[in-house]
C-alpha cells in the first residue's frame, strides 16, 4: 500500500516539518486554513488547502474529530498525520480513521488507549516487571483515598494525571496537611485540560533526571530504539532544552534503558514512532514514567545523530514497509542540543508573552537547523502555543555543541516579543550544565548562582524575578482555591544528518 496524499491535522512548525518530508518522497499534503491563522506560514508548505477560514471560525477544528472526518472524506486523501498535540493521541480519532479506510500515521487506538492512560501503562509495566516508582496502578477516588495511599509511599508523593501530559494535573506534596487541596486542585485542572479527572499518586523521585528513548517499532513485529534524550532542563514540567544523547548514562545504561524502551514497546505491539520515558535517580536507578505514542518535539536532536527522518520512517511503516534497519545498525554520531525559543516572559515566571513578531534574524550554517512555524508579522495568541522556533545544533562532542549553540544564539534576534533566548544563553554557561550533572530540578537549584558574563540587565533582572517566583510558587499553590472558580487555566491549547530543513 502506497501513500499518495496525507492531511495534516496540525499547524504551526510540525505541519511544515510534515509537509518538508512528505515533499521529498513525492506525496501530496493538505493543509488546514482557519479563520484564525488565514495566513499562516504552514500553509505555504503543502500542496492544497482546505478553507475553513468562513464556515468554521472555531480555531478547535483541530481537536474535532467529526469535522476532520469530514474534511478526510471530502479530500479523499490517503493518510493523515497527526503530529504532536492535539488529537495525535486520541485512540478515538485514530479509530475513525481507520474505519473510514484512512491510514492513521501511528500506533493503533489499542495501543493509544493502553499507553495514553498512565495507570493502565503502569498496570503493562508492572506485569512485565518494568522498573516503576512505589505508587498506584488505578485511579484515586477521593482525597481521603489518596491520603491512605500516600501515608503508606512516605512522603514526598506526586500526583499525576491519568491522561494527557504538559505538567498539567501534577502535584507535588511534602506533608499530609496539604493533600487535600493538591488533590482537588490536581483533579480540576485534569478535567479541565483533559476531560479526565482521574489522577494516581506515586512516590516523588527527587532532584532526578529526565531520560527519554525513541523508539521505532513496523508492522513485522521489529521494534528498536535509537538512543536517548535528555529533557532534564524544564519549567511546570514541560521541556526547555533537550540534547542527544545523555550525558549521564554510560554505554552500558544505555544498552540496559534501550532494551527496557524496546520490550515495554513490544509488549504492546507498537508500531510507528514513539518515545520511552524514564526517571534516573542519582544511584542510576531507573523508572518508567510513561509512554507518548507520538512523534516529540523534539525528535530532531534524535535525527541529527542518527542522520534518520523519523517522518518519513513513520509514513514508510504507516505503508506497511519493513523498518531498513535493526539495532545493531544504529549509530549515535556526535552530539545535538534543541533549545526551545518561546514567546515567554521570564521574569513572570515563563508565562506566554503575546505580541507580533517585528523582526526575526534566524542563524544558519553547517550543523545548524531551525524548525518553525512563523515569520516576520505573525502573532503570538492566546490561540494556540508560544513556540515560536526550535534551534537544533550538531557538534562532534558536547563541548563542540554547547559552544556552538552559544554562537548560534547570538545571531538569533526577535524583535516585538520576549523570548526564551537570554535563558538559554544563561544556561549553556552555568557549570552544572556544561559538567552534565543538572537534574529536573535545575531552575529551582542553579539560579542563585547563575550570572550572565556580559552582565545583560534584563537577563539577570529575568533570574532574580524567576527564582523570586519559585520561592513563592509552592507557598500560592496551596492559596490557590481561586483556580477551582476558573481563574488559573492555562491560554493554550496545544502545550545522513538533515541539512534540508
Amino acid at each position: 500500500m502506497s501513500i499518495k496524499s496525507i492531511l495534516i491535522a496540525n499547524r504551526g512548525e510540525i505541519a511544515v516539518r510534515i509537509a518538508k518530508t512528505c515533499k521529498t518522497m513525492g506525496i501530496e499534503t493538505w493543509g488546514i486554513k482557519t479563520s484564525t491563522e488565514p495566513k499562516a506560514h504552514y500553509l505555504t508548505h503543502v500542496d492544497k488547502i482546505y478553507d475553513l477560514s468562513d464556515e468554521y471560525p472555531e480555531i478547535l477544528v483541530f481537536l474535532d474529530v467529526e469535522k476532520l472526518m469530514d474534511i478526510i472524506k471530502e479530500t479523499k486523501v490517503d493518510a493523515v498525520h497527526p503530529g504532536y498535540g492535539f488529537l495525535a493521541e486520541n485512540a478515538y480519532f485514530a479509530q475513525r480513521c481507520i474505519s473510514e479506510g484512512v491510514t492513521f500515521i501511528g500506533p493503533s487506538p489499542d495501543v493509544i488507549h493502553k499507553m495514553g492512560n498512565k495507570t493502565v501503562a503502569r498496570q503493562i509495566a508492572t506485569k512485565h516487571k518494568i522498573p516503576l516508582a512505589t505508587g498506584t496502578t488505578h485511579s484515586i477516588r477521593d482525597a481521603e483515598e489518596a491520603k491512605k495511599v500516600s501515608d503508606k509511599i512516605g512522603y514526598p508523593v506526586i500526583i499525576k494525571a491519568a491522561s494527557g501530559g504538559g505538567g498539567r494535573g501534577m502535584r507535588i506534596i511534602h506533608k499530609p496537611e496539604q493533600l487535600a487541596q493538591m488533590f482537588r486542585l490536581a483533579t480540576n485542572e485534569a478535567e479541565k485540560a483533559f476531560n479526565d479527572s482521574s489522577v494516581f499518586i506515586e512516590k516523588y523521585i527527587q532532584n532526578p533526571k529526565h531520560i527519554e528513548f525513541q523508539i521505532m517499532g513496523d508492522a513485522h513485529g521489529n521494534v528498536i530504539h535509537l538512543g536517548e534524550r535528555e529533557c532534564s532542563i524544564q519549567r511546570k514540567h514541560q521541556k526547555l532544552i533537550e540534547e542527544a544523547p545523555s550525558p549521564a548514562l554510560s554505554p552500558e545504561l544505555r544498552e540496559e534503558m534501550g532494551n527496557t524502551a524496546v520490550k515495554i514497546a513490544k509488549v504492546v505491539d507498537y508500531t510507528s514512532a514513539g518515545t520511552v520515558e524514564f526517571l534516573l535517580d542519582e544511584n542510576n536507578n531507573y523508572y518508567f514514567m510513561e509512554m507518548n505514542t507520538r512523534i516529540q518535539v523534539e525528535h530532531p536532536v534524535t535525527e541529527m545523530i542518527t542522520g534518520l527522518d523519523l517522518i518519513e520512517l513513520q509514513i514508510r511503516v504507516a505503508q506497511g514497509e519493513k523498518l531498513p534497519l535493526k539495532q545493531k545498525d544504529v549509530k549515535l554520531n556526535g552530539w545535538a542540543i534543541e533549545c526551545r525559543v518561546n514567546a515567554e516572559d521570564v521574569q513572570a515566571g515563563f508565562s506566554p508573552y503575546l505580541g507580533t513578531i517585528e523582526k526575526m534574524v534566524l542563524p544558519s550554517g553547517e550543523n545548524i537547523r531551525v524548525d518553525s512555524g512563523v515569520v516576520e508579522g505573525d502573532s503570538i495568541s492566546p490561540n494556540f502555543d508560544s513556540m515560536i522556533a526550535k534551534l537544533i545544533i550538531w557538534g562532534e562532542d558536547r563541548q563542540t555543541a554547547i559552544k556552538e549553540t552559544k554562537k548560534a544564539l547570538n545571531k538569533l534576534w526577535i524583535k516585538g516579543l520576549k523570548t526564551t533566548v537570554p535563558f538559554f544563553k544563561t544556561v549553556l554557561n552555568n557549570e552544572s550544565f556544561k559538567c552534565g550533572t543538572f537534574t529536573t530540578s535545575f531552575i529551582e537549584t542553579e539560579l542563585e548562582s547563575m550570572h550572565e558574563s556580559n552582565e545583560d540587565e534584563e537577563v539577570l533582572a529575568a533570574w532574580f524575578a524567576t527564582l523570586q517566583y519559585i520561592i513563592e510558587r509552592e507557598k500560592e499553590a496551596q492559596k490557590q482555591v481561586d483556580f477551582e472558580q476558573g481563574k488559573n487555566i492555562n491560554p493554550w491549547v496545544l502545550n545522513k544528518r538533515l541539512k534540508s530543513f
